[in-house]
C-alpha cells in the first residue's frame, strides 16, 4: 500500500458519501494523508462538513469555482496553513440539464461555455494555483470518462467536454513535468453518483457494463480510492499525462 504520511492535498468535487472525490477522500486519509475539501456554497455545506469532519479533514473551505476570487482564496488560505502542497483531486463537472439532455449539435453557447468552465478551465487555474505550492513536486489529478474515446449513449455534451480536459491535462503534464508535478486523469467507467444521476437512463447503463465487462462486476469507490492513492504517493512518481482505466475493463468491449 501506499504511504502518504505527510501528504498535503485539495479535494474539489465531494456531494454526498456517493461521491468519486468521497471515495478518494477516505483512501488518501486512511494512508495518512492530511486533506483539505471545499463545498459549493451555503445549502451544499450541511451534506459535506459531517463527511469531512468524520475524515478529520484539516480545513473545509467554500469554492464555488464560477466565482471570482473563490479558488484564490482557498488556496491563499492552504499556503498560509501549510506553507505548501502535494496533491489536488478535481472532481467537478457540470452541465446545464437542457444541454445534458439535448444533441451535442444543439448545445448552446452559453451552455457550453459554462460546462468548459466548470468542468475543464477551473482544473487548469487550480494547476496554476498550486504550482508555486508545489516546490518538492506534486500531483493534480482529475476525473474523466470512457465517453471521450467512444460515444456513450446519453453522455451527449459531456463527451467533447471531457475530451477538452484531457487534452488540457497532456499539455499540463508536459508544462509542469521539469517541476517535478505530475498531472493524470482516471476513469472509473460507470458508478452510481449524484452526477450520474443527471445522465439518462443510467441505471441500464450499470446493468449492461456489469454485464460485459471481463471481471462481471461494477467497480466500487474502493477500487477508484485504490488507484487515487497510489497515483499521488511516490509510487506513482513515473506516470503522467496519462489517462488511468479502474473500471473492470469496461473500457475494452464493446
Amino acid at each position: 500500500m501506499a504511504d502518504l504520511e505527510g501528504k498535503k492535498g485539495l479535494i474539489f468535487g465531494i456531494a454526498n458519501a456517493h461521491s468519486i472525490a468521497y471515495g478518494c477522500a477516505k483512501a488518501l486519509r486512511a494512508q495518512g494523508a492530511r486533506l483539505a475539501v471545499t463545498y459549493r456554497n451555503a445549502k451544499a455545506e450541511p451534506h459535506i462538513r459531517p463527511l469531512a469532519l468524520d475524515l478529520g479533514c484539516d480545513e473545509i473551505l467554500p469554492c464555488d469555482v464560477e466565482e471570482p476570487g473563490a479558488m484564490e482564496a482557498v488556496f491563499h488560505r492552504l499556503n498560509d496553513r501549510w506553507g505548501g502542497l502535494d496533491f489536488v483531486l478535481h472532481s467537478i463537472a457540470f452541465a446545464p440539464k437542457a444541454d445534458l439532455h439535448g444533441r451535442v449539435v444543439d448545445c448552446s453557447k452559453e451552455g457550453f461555455a459554462q460546462a468548459m468552465d466548470i468542468s475543464v478551465h477551473s482544473f487548469i487555474r487550480a494547476a496554476h494555483l498550486a504550482e508555486p505550492m508545489m516546490g518538492a513536486g506534486g500531483c493534480l489529478l482529475s476525473l474523466t470518462n470512457y465517453g471521450v474515446e467512444r460515444v456513450v449513449d446519453a453522455y451527449n455534451l459531456m463527451g467533447p467536454v471531457k475530451a477538452a480536459l484531457e487534452a488540457a491535462s497532456r499539455y499540463m503534464a508536459t508544462e509542469l513535468g521539469p517541476k517535478g508535478i505530475r498531472v493524470n486523469t482516471f476513469s472509473s467507467g460507470p458508478l452510481k453518483t449524484r452526477a450520474a444521476s443527471g445522465i439518462a437512463h443510467f441505471d441500464d447503463l450499470m446493468d449492461q457494463a456489469a454485464a460485459s465487462v471481463p471481471e462481471h462486476h461494477q467497480v466500487d469507490l474502493d477500487d477508484v480510492g485504490a488507484l487515487v492513492a497510489f497515483l499521488v504517493s511516490d509510487k506513482g512518481r513515473s506516470i503522467t499525462g496519462d489517462r488511468i482505466y479502474v473500471d473492470a475493463g469496461y473500457h475494452i468491449v464493446d
